[in-house]
């Protein structure tokens, strides 16, 4: 029985069982990609598995946000106590206010200047922070993997990194704070990104040259998307630390600064 020819023409995505007709490109570009290409319909609606899948990211989305930072719960023991992290806070006081007030999150609260200035030595080549960002989430999947490939890494090359420590409630801004205090030469904040459908576990390396007050994001570099389906731990590393290489030899960063491949080799 032959089709009828007024009939619109069956597209990629339609039907499930037509996705072994699919041309080879198109087959190629939805393997490379986490975004959610050709799920096929019904009627003029998502399938039900595509609306659930969809309400499952959306709700880890809104988790990863909406969580507060645990040393204890978000990170190994041993990892904690082998980098003796210790935890510091900006002046936003609760979730809710670092959500509406942007800008508290920039400042520590003046208990946690003391803490660090306490804590944390200065003038080292390197300062890594670590701040929850926008996704504990990505925190606690990428940090305890990327933050002792950057110390190794900064071994091999002579420099001295200053102790790491925690930030809770914290944005980018706060880097600025971080140079004021302990003037490193380059500073690290490795934070968590607003979340995606596509994945809660993705976290971003900012990076600045002697950060201090007025400095904007004209002046920092950014590595981002580091999670399983993005930038491994071990490519970011060599990223971060390549970077912070051209910092220190061309004194500065930001928009002065382009990015130059790093060579391939061990971390």
């Amino acid at each position: 029985m032959k089709g009828n020819k007024d009939a619109p023409p069956v597209r990629p995505g339609d039907s499930l069982q037509q996705e072994s007709e699919w041309p080879e490109i198109v087959r190629r570009v939805r393997n490379r990609t986490p975004a959610r290409l050709l799920v096929g319909r019904a009627g003029a609606a998502y399938r039900t598995s595509t609306q659930v899948e969809l309400r499952e990211a959306h709700a880890a989305a809104r988790d990863a946000v909406r969580t507060e930072l645990d040393l204890a719960r978000d990170f190994p023991g041993a990892f904690v106590e082998g980098w003796k992290l210790f935890e510091v806070s900006s002046r936003a006081t609760s979730k809710d206010e670092y959500l509406l007030r942007p800008d508290l999150g920039r400042q520590f609260s003046d208990a946690s200047r003391a803490e660090i200035l306490r804590r944390c030595s200065a003038s080292n080549h390197l300062q890594i922070a670590i701040g929850d960002g926008l996704s504990v989430t990505a925190v606690a999947a990428q940090v305890p993997r990327l933050l002792p490939l950057i110390y190794g890494g900064a071994a091999t090359r002579g420099w001295s990194v200053g102790q790491s420590f925690v930030i809770r409630h914290c944005r980018v801004g706060i880097l600025n704070e971080v140079g004021e205090l302990l003037r490193p030469r380059v500073a690290i904040l490795l934070i968590g990104e607003r979340p995606g459908l596509a994945t809660a576990e993705s976290l971003s390396a900012y990076m600045a040259f002697s950060p201090r007050a007025g400095h904007t994001d004209a002046e920092r570099n950014l590595i981002s998307n580091i999670h399983a389906r993005g930038l491994s731990p071990e490519r970011a590393a060599a990223r971060i630390l390549n970077l912070a290489e051209q910092m220190m030899k061309n004194g500065a960063s930001g928009y002065r600064l382009r990015e130059e491949p790093p060579k391939i080799g061990p971390v």
